[in-house]
This record gives C-alpha cells, structure tokens and sequence, in this order.
C-alpha cells in the first residue's frame, strides 16, 4: 500500500496516524516531491475509478492561474488535466492510498483509511 501526502495536510497526517494505530504496512510517498508523472497519474486514475478533474483541487491559487474551472471535462480534456496535475502536483487531491487489491481511494475520511486497508 503506498499513500500519496502533503505533510502540511491535517488529513493526511490524520491517515498516517490511523495507519500506524492500525498497524498497516505502507509507503510514504510525498508527491509535491516525488512529483508523479502523467503515466503515474492516469494509472492511480483507473484505480480510483475516477477522472481527473475529479481528484483536482480547484480552489487552489494554481487552478485558479490555469482557469481551470472553465476546461471541458470530457474524453479529449483528458489528457490536459492529467498535465495539468503532473506540471502542478499541488492540484491533486490528498491523500490518496493504493490498496493492495489494485484498487485506490482518497482518503480524506477514517472510513476512507479503513477502506483502503480492508482491501
């Protein structure tokens, strides 16, 4: 299980600390860092079942620059806000965790955390 945060982010230290209460065994990965690449994206994408202005965070000062409340949200949009996320990974929706069943969640909620780990 590998989960996608922003230590600055309340919810995801609040994943973190649920994980280790819960004892679950899992990867750090700090993605405004170790930024995730369009591939990275489209794949975490088809495991969460969703698109991504789905996992976009719109109110962000960046969206905000890009317009991106004006951008279609359709097939051949698609890969524009993949880009979009990739160029400014501050975009992406936090935290998300990669289960073990290759599924994914965002888990911004304990019942989201305990989803993952129950997969």
């Amino acid at each position: 299980m590998e989960i996608w945060i922003n230590p600055a982010c309340s919810k995801c230290r609040s994943a973190l600390h649920l994980l280790d209460e819960e004892g679950a065994d899992y990867t750090v990965r700090r993605y405004l860092e170790d930024v995730p690449t369009q591939d990275e994206i489209r794949a975490v994408l088809e495991r969460l079942g969703l698109e991504p202005w789905d996992i976009t965070r719109t109110q962000e000062a960046a969206a905000k620059e890009l317009g991106l409340k004006d951008w279609a949200r359709d097939a051949g949009s698609r890969d524009r806000w993949i880009a979009a996320l990739s160029e400014h990974p501050k975009l992406i929706q936090r935290p998300i965790i990669t289960a073990e069943d290759g599924t994914a969640v965002v888990a911004r909620t304990d019942d989201a955390v305990r989803d993952a780990m129950s997969r």
